[in-house]
């Protein structure tokens, strides 16, 4: 058994120069191993060490880091990482009092109860250590070292009279970048320590720290952890941390040893308090002056006994508790977690079978989340890495090639780079452990050379974004209260006394967009107060410029140029819209209402324009009564409503009042009343913009594109935005309201009872293919039934005929094709213009080749359905295509239709005898006839003959 000769605990506040005295004592035997909290104070051990030694007898022994000369006499590592069985005459483990904390504390409580050098053993911690280490280290001996210098609390302080040489710490990334950026705009510039960051960009950014490149530094409580810098003043930022579970105060001995970095060597220094953090109780405060604390009672401790004989009993010995009641079990680790975590994969389970496979799993648990994503990806790396493990003794090297040069870009910002950083210190810690990977060497390089790229990338950043002159120019300036310098070049470049700080995009600054919360006020109220010449010359251009320069967008938005100087809102009416405009109040009032008043002058004669006969309308006194009622709708709504919607009004107008109302350009379609001239594409557009105002929509809908007939309908499409749009919808595509009457007309001299198919006219007019037609007719309320015959080729005189057939009037055509419809039990009969019959199979001569199968057609058969909740009083349909007598439902559109919804009659043509009437009241007055009514000329015609 070894000869454990002198076991001596080394405790006392911070500046006690504890290492330096543990560095000492290790190099004065041959061999020594010193375990540190963290990797970037086990660099900076290394260094001295090895500037006093020589690199061929030192070796650095981290998660992500691994320097191991063949010569290697002296080892400093983590605390994690300590290499065990070297049998090393010396050993030191720093900041021993970590045996109490709750995530590593048990990592540390190992090593106060194991690990021991040959010769001389050193614990160097806080004083608080001193009865917990006596009783479970009963030979250890005691030295007590005092402060080389006094702390004293100063209260609290803004960081705005922070005095130089201070450093600022705070327990959160977003908190320290938050701080650094409010000092690097009222102090220019800071640098940031944080424990996440690699040794490479801490030193680099401690380097701008002591030369004076910057007086101050921001950093998490890492800085409390031997970093020895030369800083007079620490200030809490807050008072709490999230300890991986909760929000926590923080106790007196961790605010202490985080003080403890002010006045190091025989410099005194102060502690307090900074921005939102509430003074510190005043018991608080003396105790870590005076240096007194509660001793540590408990220490986390986790069994070092395992059992590897299969991953259960592998679990259980992990998870056992001690009998010394100094010793609480730890909290489950993450590494526990990840093995609970994969053990519940078959396949993981299934090849951690024997001792050896089960202690791999437990290796390659152990690999830390250094990414943080989650938990269940961190065990799905975990399970990845140990099949390659089990299965071929190695990890990939193309696997491992391609996880690399994902994280090979030195581009991106902070938190970017950042994340990089943290996912390479996976592989760095994969390329560290021996036998995992084929080339140890050349994968610890390159891990190593990513590593610093993105070091170096990050310090750059963080120097770029926290350590900036700009601010502090123009903030003397200001101070000063001299006149500022801007210019405006022709981009809006805006620069105040040569720096550049923003652009002024209209009648707005837009500061710098690399500058955030205060330093872009800062620069905004720099910049404002040197452009107020500049906005009066603006506004003056812009009251006297064109029409043309100024145009308006379908969110409402008003532009000049490209840049934004106003919107639209809602006015007491559709038709007179208001402005509100975008310029800065350090513009002032003048020439806000200077742009107002230009803006409202734009939109007003854009409206003036587009809608001159909906305003004709409007204005017209010659209307009254029902014709004036009516002229109101149609101006409330734009120019367009569906008849559906005023079918009670448009009936009550007789024709007199319907030619008044013609006489402004309104159409009464069978589906839509409309003014055609504000279905172009220009009045679309604002009409939209003004209905969505009055609507009170928050996301207004585009315009469909131009030039379209039919467009795809959108489900999620506002209620009356297709009629707004100059459309309506009718199955999964919306028509536009004018192509459907041409379309309503067409279908009127359709056999709608006994069926119908599309003609090519229908097709074309609407665009569309024989399916999509289909979908429109049934949106319309038509029945589709689809169905197949063959497909019949023309013979040459069939298609002259055809051609002869083409020039006649469209009755005539439109007759045939119905007696040709209704003509289906005719043999070999069925002929129509779009498909005459093919004679060239009956000339085929006996003895030739059998023909080729008949190609089939797609077609499709239109009935009248009718409509749900249609109007049950419907006039009926008399008589059959053509024929006097004939009469159509205004309303919608709809067909007409018999008892249960049906249409009356039998389905075919008819023979009209004349006009038969049978009236059980006195006969009412009759109406004049409706010249939109389809068969106007046919009522005429029957009334000149009664």
């Amino acid at each position: 058994m070894a000869d454990y000769r002198q076991i001596t605990a080394v405790l006392g506040p911070t500046n006690t120069g504890k290492t330096h005295y543990a560095i000492e004592r290790m190099l004065g035997y041959r061999t020594g191993v010193i375990g540190l909290p963290l990797r970037l104070l086990a660099r900076e051990v290394y260094d001295r060490i090895v500037a006093a030694r020589g690199p061929s007898v030192v070796a650095l022994v981290t998660g992500e880091e691994r320097i191991v000369p063949p010569r290697a006499q002296y080892w400093v590592a983590t605390v994690e990482a300590m290499p065990e069985g070297l049998g090393a005459d010396f050993v030191a483990i720093d900041e021993i009092q970590l045996c109490a904390d709750p995530e590593r504390g048990h990592v540390f409580t190992d090593r106060l109860l194991r690990m021991r050098g040959t010769h001389e053993t050193l614990f160097l911690g806080s004083d608080t250590m001193r009865g917990t280490i006596a009783e479970l280290v009963p030979e250890a001996q005691f030295m007590r070292r005092e402060r080389m210098s006094t702390l004293s609390y100063s209260g609290s302080r803004k960081i705005s009279r922070m005095q130089p040489r201070s450093a600022i710490v705070g327990f959160s990334v977003d908190n320290v970048y938050a701080i650094a950026e409010l000092i690097r705009r009222q102090k220019g510039g800071a640098a940031v320590v944080m424990g996440a960051l690699s040794p490479r960009t801490r030193n680099a950014q401690v380097e701008l720290y002591q030369n004076g490149d910057v007086d101050y530094l921001v950093a998490t409580d890492a800085i409390g952890m031997g970093l020895n810098l030369d800083i007079d003043h620490v200030a809490f930022a807050s008072t709490t941390k999230f300890d991986g579970r909760r929000m926590r105060p923080l106790a007196p001995n961790e605010l202490a040893q985080i003080a403890g970095r002010a006045g190091r060597g025989m410099s005194h220094g102060t502690f307090g308090v900074t921005g939102e953090a509430p003074p510190l109780d005043e018991g608080v405060a003396e105790a870590i002056m005076e240096h007194r604390f509660t001793p540590v009672r408990k220490l986390n401790w986790r069994n070092p006994a395992l059992q590897f004989g299969t991953v259960d009993a592998l679990i259980n010995s992990l998870e056992v508790g001690s009998d010394d009641e100094l010793l609480v079990k730890a909290r489950e680790a993450d590494d526990l977690r990840a093995l609970k975590t994969v053990s519940r994969e078959a396949e993981v389970t299934a090849r951690a079978s024997d001792g050896k496979s089960v202690q791999l799993l437990w290796d390659v648990c152990r690999i830390p989340d250094f990414r943080g994503i989650s938990h269940a990806e961190h065990a799905q790396m975990i399970e990845q890495i140990f099949g390659f493990l089990h299965q071929s003794g190695q990890v990939p090297d193309d696997w491992l090639a391609r996880q690399v040069k994902r994280l090979d870009r030195a581009d991106g910002d902070i938190d970017t780079l950042s994340k990089r950083l943290a996912f390479i210190r996976t592989w760095t810690y994969v390329a560290q452990r021996k036998n995992w990977v084929s080339d140890e060497n050349h994968w610890r390089g390159e891990t190593r050379a990513v590593e610093d790229r993105l070091s170096d990338a990050l310090h750059e950043r963080l120097t770029q974004r926290f350590v900036d002159r700009r601010t502090s120019v123009l903030m003397r300036r200001l101070k000063q209260k001299e006149a500022l310098l801007a210019e405006v070049n022709d981009k809006g470049e805006v620069t105040v006394e040569g720096e550049f700080v923003g652009r002024l995009e209209g009648f707005r600054f837009s500061a710098d967009k690399e500058a955030s919360g205060q330093e872009a006020k800062t620069l905004k109220s720099a910049s404002l107060q040197a452009l107020a010449p500049q906005f009066h010359l603006r506004a003056d251009r812009f009251y006297n410029a064109p029409d043309t320069e100024i145009d308006f967008t379908e969110q409402g938005g008003l532009m000049w140029g490209e840049h934004a100087v106003g919107k639209l809102v809602a006015g007491a009416e559709p038709l007179k819209p208001m402005i509100d405009v975008f310029v800065d109040e350090e513009a002032g009032a003048e020439v806000a209402q200077k742009v107002e008043r230009r803006l409202q002058h734009f939109i007003d004669r854009k409206i003036a324009a587009l809608f001159e006969p909906l305003l004709n309308l409007s204005k017209d006194e010659e209307l009254n009564g029902l014709a004036r009622g009516f002229a109101f709708r149609m101006v409330e709504n734009l120019g367009i409503i569906p008849r559906g919607d005023v079918a009670t009004e448009v009936k009550e107008l007789d024709q007199d009042a319907r030619g008044s109302l013609r006489k402004h350009g309104i159409r009464f379609g069978q589906f839509t009343i409309f003014m055609p001239l504000l279905l172009k594409p220009a009045p679309t557009r604002l009409r939209l913009v003004l209905w969505s105002l009055a609507q009170g929509l928050q996301d207004f809908p585009e315009s469909p594109p131009p030039g379209l007939v039919t467009v795809p309908t959108i489900k999620e499409a506002p209620r009356g935005y297709y009629a707004m749009s100059g459309y309506r919808a009718a199955g999964e595509r919306a028509i536009r309201i004018d192509m459907l009457e041409r379309l309503a007309d067409m279908l009127r001299a359709e056999d709608s009872r006994g069926g119908f198919e599309a003609k090519a006219d229908m097709l074309s007019i609407t665009g569309m293919t024989l399916e999509q037609f289909a979908d429109l007719m049934q949106g319309l309320g038509y029945a589709a039934e689809k169905g197949e015959r063959e497909k019949v080729k023309a013979a040459p005189e069939a298609a002259a005929a055809d051609s002869t057939l083409a020039e006649a009037p469209a009755e005539a055509e439109s007759e045939a094709s119905d007696v040709v419809a209704a003509d289906e039990t005719a043999p070999e009969a069925e002929v129509t213009p779009e498909a005459p019959v093919d004679t060239e199979a009956e000339d085929t001569a006996p003895g030739t080749e059998t023909p080729a199968e008949p190609e089939l057609e797609v077609f499709y058969t239109f009935t009248w359905a009718g409509r749900q909740g249609g109007n049950r009083n419907q006039q009926r349909r008399g008589g059959g295509q053509g024929q006097g007598g004939q009469r159509r439902n205004e309303r919608q559109g709809d067909k007409p239709r018999g008892k249960g919804g049906k249409p009356k009659g039998k389905g075919g043509p008819r023979r009209d005898n004349g006009p038969k009437q049978f009236q059980a009241r006195p006969p009412k007055k009759e109406k004049a006839i409706d010249p939109d009514n389809p068969f106007a000329a046919a009522l005429m015609g029957l009334k000149g003959k009664d």
